[in-house]
């Protein structure tokens, strides 16, 4: 008995169903494990991981959050982000303080090491994005981010 061995050959980027044939969810998944190793390679010489950039962000964007609340709009688990949090205050990233009527919540802030650290990282972050967009229009831009945020609105 002949005993046969036939490996599928397994497409590049691009071709067959990791191209335009493949199952959006897939190709949505695809592009943002590629679109994370870029950023993950613009942020090495930092120091920061991505988790920790997302978080710095939203720290500027949202002043005082609480860790639930940058959980929340990190897209971390909130298990996840009290490691950064911890990690980020001992590099002197960020401090602490206890909220002033809620002693028990801490609100987080940046600190001006951190938003130096911040907006040297945004600078290579600010590439990878206008690569990521090259070659769009505005208008084209305006609705695949309309369509994204509603993908995210559909929970």
């Amino acid at each position: 008995m002949e005993i046969t061995t036939h490996l599928a050959k397994v497409p590049a980027v691009g071709e067959g169903k990791r191209g335009e044939l493949g199952h959006i969810g897939y190709l949505l998944r695809q592009a943002q494990t590629a679109h994370r190793q870029r950023m993950e390679q613009a942020l090495a010489e930092s120091g920061l991981t991505l988790p920790q950039f997302m978080v710095l962000t939203m720290l500027m964007a949202y002043p005082r959050a609480s860790g639930a609340d940058l959980a929340r709009v990190s897209l971390l688990t909130p298990q996840t982000v009290s490691v950064i949090v911890t990690n980020l205050e001992r590099s002197g990233a960020i401090e602490r303080h206890a909220h002033a009527v809620h002693g028990r919540i801490q609100q987080i802030a940046v600190t001006a090491s951190g938003k130096q650290l911040l907006a040297s990282c945004r600078n290579k972050v600010k590439r990878v994005e206008d690569e990521l967009l090259s070659g769009l229009s505005a208008a084209e831009e305006k609705i695949i981010r309309r369509w994204l945020v509603r993908i995210a609105d559909t929970q």
